[in-house]
């Protein structure tokens, strides 16, 4: 037998976007350094995500990271499907947060096993040039 309760909806909050206030990482001294918020924390997210491989990390779920490392170091994939599919990689992993809007304007090159990618990417908090080595 189910019970029922009653609950005033007037009472209920709309929902809220979640702060973006996080800790500053440093990926060169591999160290927090301090916190960022807004248009910064964006950009931080949107590298951090880029460089870390999806699925590899238990740490993250499933919609955490990108494939482009993958994608990169698998032996079939020529530098011509690499930047054909790029832009979908790039945006697959970037665009799980609500923060990111869009990305556009790709550019990439390549050396050794390493790919340089900058592109623009639109946020809620304004637009920033992402440049990003994988």
């Amino acid at each position: 037998m189910s019970v029922l309760v009653p609950f005033p909806v007037n009472t209920v909050e709309k929902e809220k976007e979640k702060p973006s206030l996080t800790y500053k990482w440093d990926p060169d001294r591999k160290r927090i350094i301090g916190r960022v918020d807004g248009l910064e924390a964006v950009n931080q997210y949107i590298r951090k995500t880029l460089v870390t491989p999806r699925f590899k990390c238990l740490v993250y779920d499933n919609q955490h990271g990108s494939e482009i490392k993958a994608v990169i170091i698998a032996g079939d994939a020529s530098p011509e499907y690499i930047e054909s599919d790029m832009p979908r990689l790039v945006k697959d992993a970037i665009l799980q947060d609500s923060r990111v809007l869009d990305a556009y304007d790709f550019s990439f090159s390549f050396e050794d096993e390493k790919v340089y990618i900058k592109f623009t990417a639109d946020t809620i908090f304004g637009t920033s040039i992402i440049e990003v080595v994988i």
